[in-house]
């Protein structure tokens, strides 16, 4: 009975009934008594003989168990909430099954991707990033960050600065630096790690499409832009191994990517001697880009926000990407101050085009050291190198590895093997 008097209470209220002081309608007045006494209910409209009482009653009690499903409200929602779901569900299954059938990695379907870019993440972003500059209050500091710390594995001993209460807020602890004799750079190596991460993939980039992980793969020139870029007015030529081609005979295209996680140093720095010629900044959205994120949609990297610095080293192209991600609109290059990201573009979700850039040419004595600080994320994301190499170059990491500032990531064959000395 009590759950018929919830029931009731629910009907009344989503269908308006005028309802008498003790909240009971005459109607359903009539109905409980008869109940309770067992008598046939008679109709209430004065016509249509018992077997539209017999109809009424069962439409008063399936009414009231409807509990309101049946009006707009409950259609607009629950019922399309619901179905929604349901179609979704239906279309993500048969979406996987195509996939298995083809005997291909599990990955995101357009549909899926449209959603998730739909999802307002910069302007969760940019609030994150306001929360992360306040100021926190000294006593709490400790608590705070010794909770950060513990949560995602920060080593506080390789701190420049290891008292949590010389952190003003969470953007400072995020982007602390370290202590010099904590990081070394390998003097004998031809590119060393730029950041603390994990190595997401390595290996050859040649072909038109490149993978981001193991199966999962992204366009080369969509992630690059045009293979042209402005200087002096005059059109200029990407080198030819960015055209999916080598330079040389000799020389092949080569990538590395590497994700910085929320505990890691979230400074980076020059992977090698180069000079950056011209910088391209993509306003594209932000996705999460951690490692599961990775496997399941393609061609992330191509669609979040990313600074694209583009040169020459001694082996021909060379090109670093910082690439944001949700809670790391802000990348700073030190030696770029005109580059501003996360920037506010209104309300709008959804409408970021990833291929959408504007690009400046740097200056043309601009030089980068092997191991010289570059830049800081806040927060975690991910670095993306795009080199020209010798076909002899091999890396010297594995996939899945933990990386360090300054620790090989690859070099010529003949320079991990040297040869023996003449007899």
């Amino acid at each position: 009975m009590a759950v018929y008097f919830i029931a009731k209470n629910r009907l009344v209220k989503a269908a308006s009934f005028q309802t008498i002081p003790n909240k009971w309608s005459p109607r359903w007045t009539a109905i409980v008594r008869r109940s309770s006494t067992k008598q046939p209910v008679q109709p209430s409209d004065g016509g249509g003989g018992g077997g539209g009482g017999t109809r009424g009653k069962v439409l008063d009690w399936w009414l009231l168990a409807a509990g309101g499903w049946m009006t707009w409200h409950g259609v607009l929602l629950r019922w399309t909430p619901i179905g929604l779901c349901l179609a979704a569900a239906i279309q993500w299954h048969l979406h996987n099954k195509e996939l298995a059938r083809r005997g291909l990695h599990r990955t995101a379907s357009q549909w899926q991707t449209n959603v998730y870019c739909c999802l307002p993440l910069r302007i969760f972003s940019r609030c994150w990033g306001w929360m992360a500059e306040r100021r926190i209050p000294i006593p709490l500091r400790p608590t705070i960050y010794g909770a950060y710390s513990t949560t995602f594995g920060v080593n506080i001993d390789e701190a420049e600065v290891s008292d949590f209460k010389n952190y003003r807020s969470l953007s400072e602890f995020f982007t602390r630096s370290l202590k010099p004799e904590c990081r070394s750079v390998d003097a004998k190596a031809c590119i060393v790690s730029p950041a603390d991460g994990k190595v997401l993939y390595f290996g050859s980039a040649t072909d038109a499409q490149i993978e981001q992980v193991k199966g999962v793969s992204y366009s080369l020139e969509a992630f690059l832009g045009p293979p042209t870029w402005q200087q002096e007015g005059h059109a200029r030529g990407f080198p030819e191994c960015c055209k999916h081609r080598p330079s040389a005979q000799d020389s092949a295209l080569y990538q590395c990517i590497i994700y910085l996680a929320p505990g890691d140093y979230h400074r980076f720095h020059s992977p090698t001697t180069w000079k950056p010629e011209v910088r391209r900044h993509f306003a594209g959205e932000l996705l999460s880009v951690s490692p599961k994120i990775a496997q399941w949609l393609p061609g992330l990297f191509c669609l979040n926000e990313r600074a694209l610095y583009i040169g020459r080293w001694q082996h021909g192209f060379f090109s670093f990407t910082a690439v944001g991600a949700t809670n790391v609109g802000s990348v700073q290059i030190y030696l770029d101050e005109k580059l501003k990201t996360n920037r506010w573009i209104g309300l709008e979700v959804g409408t970021h085009k990833g291929n959408d850039f504007d690009e400046l040419l740097l200056p043309e004595d601009t030089t980068l050291q092997k191991g010289q600080l570059l830049g800081q994320f806040n927060m975690g994301s991910t670095i993306v190198l795009i080199f020209e190499a010798p076909k002899n170059f091999a890396f010297s990491i594995q996939p899945g590895q933990k990386i360090r500032v300054g620790e090989r990531l690859g070099c010529l064959e003949e320079e991990n093997h040297p040869a023996a000395p003449a007899s």
